[in-house]
């Protein structure tokens, strides 16, 4: 039994007549996009090839440059060198199906045609540029994504990097003429020569013939063109990126309120720069950021779990309408199993999350004696520790702990966005839990019976409220914060871990320790400790029997250790024997997965390709514009 594939039997030799037919039909209508933006590109480059170098029209080439957009005269020289700058800089954007892109592309290309035309008479060159053209025309419904989240700081770096490529492009034009070039100018003159011809005017070099003519018209348009794309993205409409507003945040915090302890990293779909999707039926929602084309959602969706679908669909529906990379990075295994289900995205183990059970933890035993050793010899040094709720902490204290934080903090950006929260002491957030340490000098324990009372890390924390009339030294000099999120009722997620640097080596380890045995006062049966990257490559590549291919992985993972917290993080965790729940990556193709990996470190802070923007750039921000689905949904609301 044979199977029909597009018209034919798949046992079958496709014939002469419907290879023709495939031809003359043309490329399926989702690849045009590719096709034509590849094509632009290289069409850019053969044009800024025809626009520099004298001699290519003298080549083998010279059919092939006669038949592109733009000639060779000393004005048409200008205009191929401009037009192919142009097209480069459209051919991405035309990959990505933009509109914006699109419409550019349908000027630039007749106008090539046009010039072919009148100054090269060549009619040959203007059919070609058309050729070109016409897909762009019949396919034109496949280019309808809209723009990207962006900002003014990025005319600043059109601006940068327009002028080091023209400054570079305009030497080897300076220099493309050697036997037309009169004297032997220096490589000053050159670059001198460059500075002025981008400006407009006649610099130190000169030439014979019309060659200065051609030389001055290029530089001309290179200069021209750094000016004009950079006046366009300082002045066009502003997309800020979606922020999560207040109806969203209420509509959010019913949903985990009645599923948030599904998920450890629900609570984290508070972050106030993510935007959000709803199902249609408003039970479940998905919470993302957009970078750097990549439309990033971290976590499970929240909500209802027969409801994912719907806010899955809607997801999805937003990227295909800005042309966006879909990803979600940490998801569960259930959440990735639905997302691969409802849009058959592939998943990737990413990592582990640590996660300890309060009911199952002490300290007692071999396994845990380092971390003992090293409780009791911070307490001894005179550290105390509180575990309390935000809600129970003073304005006072609270803005001291933020001051804090902030100081502690090693970098200059606020790192963090899947496991990340963002904020502290916000009154929407009472239910965060926060572990502190002060180094006390002289002042009375509060294990001792005139302080707050046992409890904590051998009787030396206390848990108990805090309260307005607290006073910023009241119990000694803060040295170390955990914060920690909601999950659920009866959990806590490890938001933020911050301590003083001239603090004694171990607090991270007292907090946890302290916040572990107060958790049972508190309510709190489980605590999600850090995200462990690759936890079962390190672990399984260190055993005995691991191969050579599982040893070279693990020995990668450990060199990158020394930029990227991988080790020492699995290390850390590892000493509070948690259970480890497998974390996803999903992605579309495996050719995403470099710009997904690097989206993610830019949203978790740690690559940023952003620049200063000065501040005559800078613009009041706008109002979140809304999604896609903004318009439906307010109808269905009002509804």
């Amino acid at each position: 039994m044979s199977v029909r594939i597009d018209g034919e039997l798949s046992g079958e030799v496709p014939s002469r007549s419907s290879r023709a037919r495939r031809i003359v039909r043309g490329p399926r209508p989702e690849a045009v996009p590719a096709l034509v933006g590849r094509a632009c590109a290289v069409v850019g480059v053969l044009d800024i090839a025809a626009g520099v170098f004298p001699r290519f029209r003298h080549s083998r080439m010279h059919a092939m440059a006669e038949v592109l957009p733009g000639s060779l005269g000393p004005f048409a020289a200008a205009l191929s060198l401009s037009v192919g700058v142009l097209l480069l800089l459209l051919a991405h954007g035309l990959k990505r199906r933009k509109r914006r892109a699109w419409r550019a592309a349908v000027v630039l290309l007749p106008a090539g045609a046009v010039s072919q035309f009148v100054y090269r008479h060549s009619v040959i060159g203007a059919l070609i540029s058309l050729a070109l053209f016409v897909p762009l025309v019949l396919h034109r419904d496949e280019f309808k994504a809209l723009p990207d989240p962006r900002s003014r700081w990025r005319a600043l770096a059109n601006f940068v990097l327009m002028s080091a490529g023209s400054l570079a492009l305009g030497l080897v034009i300076v220099s493309a003429h050697p036997n037309r070039t009169i004297g032997d100018p220096s490589l000053a003159d050159r670059i001198t020569h460059v500075l002025y011809g981008l400006f407009g005017f006649e610099g130190p070099v000169d030439y014979e013939g019309s060659t200065s003519w051609t030389v001055a018209f290029s530089l001309g348009a290179l200069g021209l063109i750094t000016v004009v794309t950079t006046i366009y993205l300082a002045f066009r409409p502003e997309h800020p990126a979606a922020h999560l507003t207040e109806e969203d945040e209420t509509q959010l915090r019913a949903l985990l309120e009645k599923h948030g302890a599904r998920d450890s990293l629900g609570h984290f779909a508070l972050r106030r720069d993510k935007a959000v999707v709803f199902s249609p039926s408003g039970k479940a929602a998905v919470t993302y950021r957009v970078v750097s084309g990549v439309m990033l959602a971290s976590g499970d969706p929240i909500g209802d779990v027969e409801a994912w679908p719907g806010a899955i669909e809607r997801f999805m529906d937003e990227a295909k309408a800005h042309s966006w990379t879909p990803a979600v990075m940490g998801c569960s295994e259930t959440g990735g199993e639905v997302w691969t289900r409802e849009t058959g995205l592939d998943a990737l183990e990413l990592g582990d999350e640590a996660v300890v059970d309060v009911a199952d933890f002490s300290l007692a035993g071999r396994a845990m004696r380092n971390v003992r050793q090293m409780v009791k010899r911070i307490e001894r040094a005179g550290y105390e520790t509180r575990v309390r709720r935000i809600r129970d902490l003073g304005e006072a204290e609270l803005d001291r702990i933020r001051r804090a934080a902030e100081d502690w903090r090693g970098t200059d950006t606020e790192r963090g966005f899947s496991m990340a929260l963002g904020r502290i002491g916000d009154p929407a957030d009472g239910d965060c839990l926060i572990a502190t340490a002060h180094r006390i000098e002289g002042a009375a324990r509060w294990g001792s019976p005139q302080a707050f009372g046992s409890g904590g890390a051998s009787g030396r924390a206390a848990v108990g409220d805090g309260g307005a009339d607290e006073t910023p030294g009241q119990y000694g000099d803060l040295k170390a914060i955990l914060h920690f999120v909601p999950w659920g009722a009866d959990g806590v997620s490890l938001d933020l871990m911050r301590r003083d640097r001239s603090a004694d080596p171990g607090m991270n380890e007292l907090l946890i320790v302290a916040a572990l045995q107060a958790a049972p006062k508190l309510g709190i049966t489980r605590i999600s400790l850090n995200f462990a990257m690759f936890r079962s490559a390190l672990a399984r590549g260190e055993k005995i029997g691991a191969g050579p291919v599982l040893r070279a992985w693990r020995g990668l993972l450990v060199f990158l250790s020394r930029w990227f917290q991988i080790e020492s993080l699995y290390k850390f965790n590892a000493k509070f024997q948690p259970r480890w729940e497998p974390r996803f990556v999903v992605y579309r193709a495996s050719g995403d997965l470099p710009r997904i990996g690097l989206a993610a470190m830019q949203a978790e802070g740690f690559v940023s390709l952003a620049l200063p923007l000065p501040r005559f750039l800078r613009r009041q921000a706008l109002a979140p514009r809304p999604c896609a689905h903004g318009i439906a949904e307010q109808g269905v609301r009002a509804a």
